[in-house]
């Protein structure tokens, strides 16, 4: 298990994850009458305003997480996330060991593409990536960070970014200053039973 792993090295251990498009929707009410005779009626129409994308990264064994808010989930998008995290907010780790999806943009050539070959090579030797199986989501911590980010602050329609960025903000800060950690109980001994199909036959 990558989680394991990252303990043993003395890594700082972050579990991250970008999501699906979340949609910004307005609600917008207005007042007619039928007819001239009839009793006033309330009309609920709701606007599309786009969508936001959400980059979230946790440290599992903390309780600090951290969430942006963009409107693109491109190579680039994902390049200056992972600067963020290193130069920003774990300016004084070694090496930040870093579990995700294993996607398109997922990777050091995210980062050559977005920055100069010296840049993009400080940045990548500071990471040692972990990319959970396929299928296999659902052993990325973030997940779980999401869901309380979904049923906590994303349970309602968000009308544009700039809200949607606040809201975002503010749950992240509760939680942060909660320290609310992750219990994980998935052991490396269960990975081996219940994942026993996806190990190669010798």
């Amino acid at each position: 298990m990558p989680y394991t792993n990252c303990l043993t090295n003395r890594s700082t251990l972050l579990s991250a994850w970008t999501n699906p498009a979340s949609s910004l929707s307005a609600k917008y009410e207005s007042l007619y009458r039928a007819s001239p005779a009839s009793l006033k009626r309330l009309d609920d129409e709701y606007v599309r305003n786009g969508v936001a994308e959400i980059f979230l990264e946790v440290e599992p064994l903390t309780g600090r997480r951290h969430v942006d808010v963009t409107e693109h989930r491109a190579r680039t998008d994902w390049a200056w996330w992972i600067k963020g995290m290193l130069d920003e907010r774990y300016p004084d780790a070694v090496s930040v060991c870093l579990v995700m999806d294993n996607l398109n943009t997922h990777s050091a050539a995210s980062l050559y593409e977005t920055f100069e070959p010296q840049e993009a090579r400080r940045l990548v030797e500071r990471l040692d990536i972990h990319y959970t199986p396929k299928h296999g989501s659902w052993l990325n911590m973030a997940e779980i960070e999401l869901s309380a980010l979904k049923g906590q602050c994303l349970d309602r329609r968000i009308p544009d970014m700039e809200t949607m960025r606040k809201h975002v903000a503010a749950w992240e800060d509760d939680r942060n200053n909660r320290q609310s950690k992750i219990v994980w109980q998935f052991s490396t001994g269960d990975a081996r039973i219940k994942l026993n199909r996806l190990y190669p036959k010798l």
